[in-house]
Order: structure tokens, then sequence, then C-alpha cells
């Protein structure tokens, strides 16, 4: 069990993918540019079989800021974005509604 104050350390914050961009010889990840409202941050995604480029640009995100910097295959990925996933799909978590970059996720 993860205690309320455990959670409560976690920064998520609505971010809005800006740019997605493909990685050489790798089949499954994309890099992403990512306004979360202070700043744009860069994320490896393993989402690419699942979405083209194309329609991830604009697209509302939920995204953990406050996730120690991971470098993976040559890029540094500053959070993590949020998805929920079968054997077969991922869908990615985001606002129902229209809000600010960088709402804060209660």
């Amino acid at each position: 069990m993860v205690s309320f104050n455990e959670f409560a350390k976690l920064d998520l914050r609505v971010g809005k993918i800006l740019e997605a961009q493909d990685i050489a010889g790798v089949d499954k990840l994309y890099l992403l540019k990512v306004d979360i409202g202070e700043k744009v941050i860069q994320l490896v995604a393993g989402i690419k079989p699942f979405y083209n480029k194309e329609d991830l640009k604009d697209k509302l995100i939920v995204v953990l800021v406050n996730l120690e910097p991971k470098t993976i295959r040559g890029f540094t990925s500053e959070g993590m974005l949020l998805a929920a996933s079968t054997e077969d799909k991922i869908s990615l978590i985001g606002p129902y509604e229209e809000i600010r970059v960088g709402s804060k996720i209660h």
C-alpha cells in the first residue's frame, strides 16, 4: 500500500504535446516535447505502435513531472506520461474538458 503522504509527493500536471519525433532505429519509442506550463520538457514514450506522431500534436495528457530523469536510448526523459493499457492497446490519459496547460492534478 502507498500512504497518502507518499502519493502527495507525486506532481501530476496537464501537459500539451508540442511535437513527436521518431528515434532512429527504434520501433516503439517517440521523443516528445511537452509543454507543462512553466517549461517544455522532453519525454521518451513507448507509444509509437499505437499513435501516429501527427495525431499526438496538441494532445492534452497527464504527466508525472517530478520523476527522476532517466536516459533512454541516449535521450533524457524528464517525466512520464500516464496511459491505460491492455495487451494490444494503449490509451493516453488526459482531461475530459479543455483546461490550462500546467494545471495540477489532485
